[in-house]
């Protein structure tokens, strides 16, 4: 079995709530908007780590992060971009089994055409009224996916 831990909009904001969340993760997946480098190598500290470039992520650090990356986790297939709606690829064709994005701040699940579609929502700043939150994959030894959103318990309204 693999954890997979999904997370996104962090834009600078590196919640101890998300990080307690992430420990024991075989893999981190970061959607997107980060903020700054120093989130990157937190992340990096707990497990192996892709990310992806958010709309938000400027400066030279964000300059060698990817937009996309399609990458293998044990035995499947995932595809990381932060804004779903420039989704380039079709992810069935291209033998993906999930695809992690981030930008809407609203988590959220779907299966599509036998794709999971995983976005953990925002972990960072609170924006509006929506929640704080992170997500996990469960990989089993069959290769069966699944995934949920966990909203963080935060005190401070940022």
């Amino acid at each position: 079995m693999l954890r997979i831990g999904l997370i996104s909009d962090t834009h600078g904001l590196l919640r101890p709530q998300a990080t307690a969340f992430l420990q024991g993760c075989d893999h981190i997946v970061h959607g997107g908007d980060i903020g700054h480098a120093g989130i990157l190598e937190a992340l990096a500290a707990i497990a192996p780590l892709t990310a992806v470039r958010g709309n938000n992520d400027i400066g030279l650090w964000a300059e060698r992060v990817r937009e996309t990356e399609l990458f293998r986790v044990g035995e499947i297939f995932l595809y990381a971009l932060h804004d779903l709606a420039q989704l380039d690829i079709d992810p069935g064709a291209a033998g993906v089994r999930v695809v992690v994005s981030g930008h809407s701040h609203k988590p959220s699940i779907a299966q599509r055409q036998g794709v999971l579609f995983v976005n953990p929502g925002s972990a960072g700043p609170r924006r509006f009224r929506l929640p704080v939150s992170v997500a996990e994959l469960v990989v089993g030894d069959d290769g069966e996916v699944s995934a949920r959103t966990v909203e963080l318990q935060v005190r401070n309204p940022a």
